[in-house]
């Protein structure tokens, strides 16, 4: 992932400059606030984004666009029931935190109005990879159950606390689309968008056999977000 991660932003730096010489490449940095949908919203909050594009405009109106976006959210604060021992005697109430990182690679058809125009609008939408990393956090030490899909982790039953911490991540594909409004000369255009991103990941199963049902089949982690990105492109 790193590779292409690299790969893509080499192609962008190089293609920079001829985006200002020559109409049929168009270069294009945001960056805005990032919502997250659905059953998502439930385990992270809004957030941010940026990102870096570049467009090869195959006609007036159309053109074809790969693009990289950083996204970044806190997780809602929590609170889980600690013991001291695996027993689950006298447990108490502790603090346990997350957030969400994602590293996209787009590739996305864009249709839009004459560059000509001072006032505009465009479509866009594609496919995507989606690398997505999940970090909790806790100052807590003793036994617990934690179990939500979207911080891949489902401890239906008394386990370590240490077994809930860390880091983790999945490489996944999604699809996107949406659109925005342009403004400003030909040069150079300011540029608001709303874009929907849906992610088909992996499913999370139960790590403990007493799990009554919960996640017995896999939990789904699949994720729906919307980035409101403002930005320029020339």
């Amino acid at each position: 992932m790193r590779k292409l991660l690299a790969t893509v932003f080499g192609i962008l730096m190089i293609a920079a400059p001829a985006g200002a010489q020559d109409r049929p490449l168009s270069i294009n940095v945001g960056a805005g606030v990032l919502v997250p949908l659905g059953g998502f919203n439930d385990a992270f909050n809004t957030g941010w984004n940026g990102g870096i594009g570049a467009t090869f405009n195959v006609k007036p109106t159309f053109g074809l666009q790969a693009e990289y976006m950083y996204n970044w959210m806190p997780g809602t604060e929590r609170t889980i029931t600690v013991f001291p021992t695996p027993g689950g005697i006298n447990g108490s109430q502790q603090l346990i935190e997350s957030n969400h990182k994602i590293h996209t690679v787009t590739f996305n058809g864009v249709y839009s109005a004459p560059r000509t125009a001072t006032v505009g609008a465009y479509g866009i939408g594609g496919l995507g990879i989606y690398h997505r990393t999940v970090q909790i956090t806790s100052p807590a030490v003793g036994y617990t159950t934690f179990c939500d899909p979207y911080w891949y982790v489902c401890y239906p039953a008394l386990v370590e606390v240490d077994n809930v911490l860390g880091d983790r991540s999945s490489t996944d594909f999604g699809i996107n689309f949406g659109g925005g409004l342009t403004f400003g000369p030909e040069s150079a255009k300011f540029y608001v968008e709303f874009r929907y991103h849906y992610v088909w990941g992996q499913k999370v199963n139960v790590v403990n056999p007493l799990a009554n049902g919960q996640c017995s089949e896999g939990c789904s982690t699949n994720a729906q977000y919307l980035p409101i990105t403002f930005g320029v492109r020339w």
